[in-house]
């Protein structure tokens, strides 16, 4: 099949997120089909990393989007009543490759990466696509309401809920819909009414995240992974170093935690102290994960599953997790992940694993089992390669 991604960030380097789902899906996908990539750079650095793409893309188009000209795009057109996070990708020049593109090439089926990107294909019924939500960004912007933030953010948090859930129903107008769990399909079909959502999991890269004979005996380190200026990850670290971890140092005062990923914010690095370290961009996650005791995860929105949780636990490291995402694992809690939901109780959790190596060794050795039989990005490949053709042929 030829099969058309349309992304909103260039996906490479593969470190996270967007950039890690399209870029292992279309890596496994390129062995049978020939793949073509539309999506935006935020710099001219970027550019750089079309070279390692094009062993995976046989055409690649960018479209150059500075941070400033999305800014600008958001206030400029926000009387539209459209989400900001879909105004802040709004572009002219984007939308007018991809018209050019379509009259030149005649795509099998289209992949729309993420709600940002439905305003380019929404209108194009022509054409075979589908809208692969990363999450149901309706259940994200209603559980990011629930926590106390300042009058400001509330009033924008308002705003932006109320349109993403009105523009969310754009995906009635393609093919098929896809989510990463089935907790964000449910809540998708019942708030919109819709019956051509799918589920494509979150995976892992198993030749990169796998148990390493990790040591259990270690009971100190707690790491927390994630972009750093990502809402919902800033709120976590905030929210375990002050009603968290008090809880866990009374009991093991040598704790240390450790808060790794890219681009930490102001707020995060004010979290910085003796007993918790910010490294910042971490090249070989795998390798931190291995020196972790245990795997942090306090999400208290979002949505979707956390990328976080699944390569902790491909690697045999025991995941505590809030409930963000963690119906779209499959699992009784213990199976790898601890599912916690309050402050108290979440720390107790981790005390429990840190008291305990036989505990830490069980829940880490059934969280590695279940990544292997169930997340493996060959399989989610092959998952998709089906949507493909039932809607090429539909």
């Amino acid at each position: 099949m030829n099969l058309l991604f349309v992304a909103n960030r260039i996906p490479y380097p593969p470190y996270r997120g967007d950039k890690l789902k399209i870029y292992n899906l279309s890596k496994r996908l390129c062995r049978k089909h020939t793949l073509h990539l539309l999506t935006f750079i935020q710099s001219e650095d970027e550019l750089e990393h079309l070279v390692p793409l094009r062993e995976i893309f046989t055409h690649i188009e960018v479209i150059y989007l500075p941070k400033t000209q999305s800014i600008i795009n958001a206030i400029a057109y926000f009387f539209t009543g459209m989400p900001l996070q879909v105004l802040y990708f709004r572009s002219r020049r984007f939308q007018k490759m991809l018209n050019e593109y379509l009259k030149v090439n005649k795509p099998d089926a289209i992949h729309v990466q993420h709600l940002r990107m439905a305003q380019y294909l929404e209108n194009h019924k022509e054409q075979k696509r589908i809208l692969d939500l990363p999450d149901a960004f309706s259940l994200y912007w209603q559980r990011r309401k629930t926590v106390k933030r300042s009058l400001i953010s509330r009033i924008v948090d308002s705003i932006e809920s109320k349109r993403v859930i009105r523009y969310e129903k754009v995906l009635h107008k393609f093919n098929m819909s896809l989510v990463c769990s089935a907790e964000d399909l449910d809540f998708l079909k019942e708030k919109h009414e819709a019956d051509n959502i799918r589920l494509l999991p979150n995976g892992v890269d198993l030749d990169t995240f796998y148990p390493r004979n990790h040591d259990y005996s270690h009971n100190h380190r707690i790491l927390f992974t994630g972009n750093m200026d990502y809402a919902p990850n800033i709120d976590a670290v905030q929210y375990f170093v002050k009603d968290i971890l008090p809880f866990v140092k009374k009991q093991f005062p040598e704790t240390e935690f450790i808060i790794a990923g890219q681009r930490p914010v102001a707020k995060v690095l004010e979290l910085k102290g003796e007993d918790v370290e910010i490294t910042g961009f971490v090249k070989d996650l795998a390798e931190m994960y291995d020196t972790a005791s245990i795997v942090v995860a306090p999400l208290r929105f979002g949505a979707g599953t956390q990328n976080k949780v699944l390569e902790a636990m491909a690697m045999g490291i025991p995941v505590v997790c809030s409930h963000v995402g963690f119906k779209g694992l499959g699992i009784q809690s213990g199976e790898g992940a601890i599912m916690q939901t309050e402050a108290e109780g979440f720390a107790q959790s981790v005390i429990d694993l840190l008291r305990d190596e036989g505990y830490r060794k069980t829940v880490g050795e059934k969280g590695a089992e279940v990544i292997r039989n169930n997340f493996g990005w060959d399989a989610i490949s092959e998952r998709l390669e089906g949507y493909f053709e039932e809607v090429a042929k539909g």
